[in-house]
């Protein structure tokens, strides 16, 4: 057992208030060489769930900002500081919890692939495929659908994609980018034509180096960015219609 009260005492408690976050990184496959999404998850050491794989979060602090919570739970359990920190959904439905009725406010971050190696792996923190992410704690599955959903929409017509990247990209890179949130695969030609239109991407005079081939162009974003900063971090405005949904 694991709670000592029993329904009816339950029911008369006041809610508890807790801070998750899905945290979504582009890793590459090395056999097919095609990009994925992942996600870091926290093995639970406790009842309830005990062994399960759940969301990095924890309780909200009585003197803490939700989003200054968020961070700390972060970096608490993954070592992970991302720029890209914004506020996602609340969920609170009656039987989350067996123990007490939990409502989480939670937040989703986005970070690239060189902020992702930087994240704690040990024992009880792995990354997973977001596309394997299931049968998780408490309801973390309808969490992780419900934020591929958002990431999926958000993609086609924000800056979203370039927080995957770094300040210096490809245009294959950021094609691998929307193949990866999308799931589907983008034709190079057609990808690249539209491309053209887009007000936000830049050429830079750099290319990539260290292939065999000819080296490709560098791009860069020079269009506001979307999504709540995280704390020590600034963002201009608002999304604009920066890239092509397919």
């Amino acid at each position: 057992m694991y709670g000592s009260a029993n329904v009816s005492e339950r029911q008369s408690q006041a809610p508890a208030l807790a801070i998750s976050t899905v945290i979504f990184a582009l890793r590459t496959d090395p056999s097919s060489g095609r990009s994925e999404i992942w996600l870091p998850l926290v093995r639970r050491i406790r009842q309830p769930h005990l062994g399960k794989w759940a969301l990095p979060g924890g309780p909200l602090g009585a003197r803490e900002s939700l989003q200054d919570a968020a961070s700390r739970n972060l970096r608490d359990t993954t070592a992970l500081d991302p720029t890209y920190l914004e506020q996602l959904y609340a969920f609170g439905g009656l039987d989350r919890s067996a123990t007490q009725r939990l409502v989480s406010i939670v937040y989703w971050a986005l970070v690239r692939p060189d902020q992702a190696d930087l994240a704690r792996d040990s024992e009880n923190v792995r990354w997973f495929r977001a596309a394997e992410a299931v049968g998780l704690a408490f309801d973390h599955d309808e969490i992780v659908a419900y934020a591929l959903e958002r990431l999926r929409g958000k993609v086609t017509y924000g800056s979203v994609a370039y927080h995957f990247l770094g300040d210096r990209f490809t245009l294959a890179q950021l094609r691998g980018v929307y193949e990866a949130v999308l799931g589907k695969h983008l034709d190079p030609a057609n990808f690249r034509r539209q491309l053209r239109s887009a007000q936000d991407i830049a050429a830079t005079d750099e290319v990539l180096q260290g292939g065999r081939n000819r080296p490709p162009r560098l791009y860069r974003y020079t269009g506001p960015h979307s999504g709540a900063p995280a704390p020590g971090t600034s963002t201009s405005g608002a999304e604009p219609p920066t890239a092509p949904a397919s």
